[in-house]
């Protein structure tokens, strides 16, 4: 199986979040307090196999809250087409 296939079909199933680390750490790490420090959730993104799933998964549902795929809210709104802000 193609792995850029598997991808797609991972984040749209859901099935990355069994494999992902964020999900052996909590989230805690991944939905701070305002104003908090996103850099122990980035740095777990980082070493995650499942994190270009989780950020494709964040982004086409349109998630406004917390740090997905490696990258914050903030991040992400950077990433979104203009049709879609």
């Amino acid at each position: 199986m193609h792995f850029e296939h598997f991808k797609r079909n991972a984040a749209a199933d859901g099935a990355w979040r069994e494999q992902a680390l964020c999900a052996q750490t909590g989230t805690d790490f991944f939905f701070p307090e305002p104003g908090s420090s996103v850099r122990e959730a980035k740095r777990i993104c980082a070493m995650c196999e499942m994190r270009s799933a989780c950020l494709e998964y964040a982004l086409d549902n349109d998630e406004r809250f917390g740090v997905w795929g490696g990258l914050s809210e903030k991040e992400r709104l950077g990433l979104r087409r203009p049709d879609e802000t």
